[in-house]
């Protein structure tokens, strides 16, 4: 059951407070002193707390209110904490609000105000305690796998990349081949090199080739080798990535762009371990763990004829899906913190910026974007202006669906300010609401 404490001296306060909270379904607590107040904050799972702002009979000054708001603040972080103050030091109670306090009331107070605010209060002390939760969950989950794999370094924390790098370590024990599909710039190098250090070949070479970078003519040449005299230039032999990578592990990326010939080769090594260089009629035998990536969709090109559907599902054994920057955002700011390493830090401004952009790039342009704004921060504190991300705009945000600005303030009025209500009648979560509040610029 949701809890309310109050701690104030008079007793009639906590009374007719106590009745008002308990006429909505919510259990309170009274303190009469600031001892009593956080002894009970010590042995009682408390959401919201309502404090005085003086405790000693002929004192006014807002001291011992001020005092207990920061023995609160500093053992519980993220309690919400309501003032009750008189207007004689309605600025110490301003102060307080501006050091994190949640609100301040005057008293006597409004009864639909105060129940108004507590109940959203007690929404967001709900919220804020799930996201922590979640939090915690991840970081237990990514401990477990440090312990487990070796992750390279690799940093996230979002749900979706936690399964992801999941699964990437599970199938690593296994010899099969492992598709990685993503966008480009989301990290499959560094999934794949994830695969190649928990695998049984992980003490041998982990040689990469970006088959979108090559000619088509080249390609071969560069997986298979090339004998003197086999193309133009070709003035000696030349070793390809499938010999270098004997007893490791290949990873191909891009393997959309392999042409046809390549293709065919490809699915006999991968069956036999075995192929021929360009222009030699000596066929080699390797043993390589093969690892292919793409952001192409295979089936559309099996459909058009230009990738051989049997080299899929050889290749498709594992299909490891690592989702785009904007489906983790939980990453946004981890990876921002790492490319900066300690040369700047990040204002509030600029962290809410981050959060926002879509990152059509991923995380190739996050380090491109953290690079350059590390040049421009002057004292090493980075705004949204050195980002150089395009500002959103009411028309991106807004789809014929969304709520406006005037339809989301009649709903709050029309709720009477609890949040709760107002998003079941426009059809959204709470936290949904909350968006478009802060984004319309409109108080909590």
């Amino acid at each position: 059951m949701r809890c309310v404490l109050i701690i104030d001296d008079n007793p009639a306060v906590g009374e007719a407070l106590s009745l008002a909270l308990s006429l909505r379904d919510i259990r309170p607590l009274v303190a009469l002193t600031p001892e009593d107040g956080l002894a009970t904050l010590a042995r009682e799972r408390v959401d919201v707390v309502i404090q005085d702002m003086n405790f000693t009979a002929d004192t006014t000054s807002g001291e011992e209110g001020a005092a207990l708001f920061k023995a609160i603040r500093g053992r519980y972080t993220d309690l919400p904490v309501i003032l009750l103050t008189a207007w004689t030091h309605l600025e110490a109670a301003v102060e307080l609000v501006k050091a994190g306090a949640a609100d301040y009331l005057a008293k006597p107070w409004d009864d639909t105000k105060l129940l108004a605010t507590v109940e959203n209060l007690l929404e967001l002390s709900e919220t804020t305690r799930e996201v922590t939760r979640a939090r915690n969950e991840r970081r237990r989950r990514r401990e477990a796998l440090e312990s487990k794999y070796d992750l390279d370094g690799l940093v996230f924390a979002s749900e979706a990349m936690s399964r992801t790098v999941e699964l990437a370590c599970q199938v690593a024990r296994s010899d099969v081949p492992v598709l990685i599909t993503g966008p480009n710039g989301a990290g499959k190098e560094r999934i794949a090199a994830i695969v190649h250090a928990n695998s049984p070949v992980r003490r041998g070479p982990f040689v990469a080739v970006n088959c979108g970078a090559l000619p088509g003519e080249l390609i071969e040449a560069e997986l298979f080798g090339a004998d003197a005299g086999a193309y133009t230039g070709a003035n000696k032999a030349r070793e390809g990535r499938f010999e270098l990578a004997d007893g490791g592990t290949l990873f191909l990326d891009e393997i959309g762009n392999l042409p046809l010939p390549g293709q065919m080769k490809l699915l006999r090594v991968l069956e036999t371990g075995q192929f021929e260089r360009l222009g030699s009629g000596r066929t080699r035998q390797v043993k390589v763990r093969v690892v292919s990536a793409t952001n192409a969709d295979l089936k559309a090109m099996i459909a058009a004829g230009t990738f051989r559907e049997d080299l899929y599902y050889r290749l498709n054994v594992i299909d490891v899906n690592l989702p785009p920057l904007a489906e983790r955002t939980d990453d946004i700011l981890p990876l921002a913190e790492f490319f900066l390493d300690g040369q700047a830090e990040l204002s509030e401004d600029s962290r809410e910026a981050l959060l926002a952009h879509a990152w059509p790039g991923n995380v190739r342009e996050l380090k491109n974007a953290m690079a350059r704004a590390a040049l421009l921060a002057a004292g090493g504190r980075i705004e949204p202006s050195h980002l150089n991300l395009p500002v959103p705009t009411a028309a991106t945000n807004r789809n014929l669906d969304e709520p406006s600005r005037e339809s989301v303030e009649a709903a709050l009025a029309t709720a009477g300010g609890v949040i709760s209500r107002a998003a079941n009648s426009l059809g959204l979560s709470r936290q949904a609401l909350y968006r478009r509040m802060e984004r319309y610029g409109l108080a909590v």
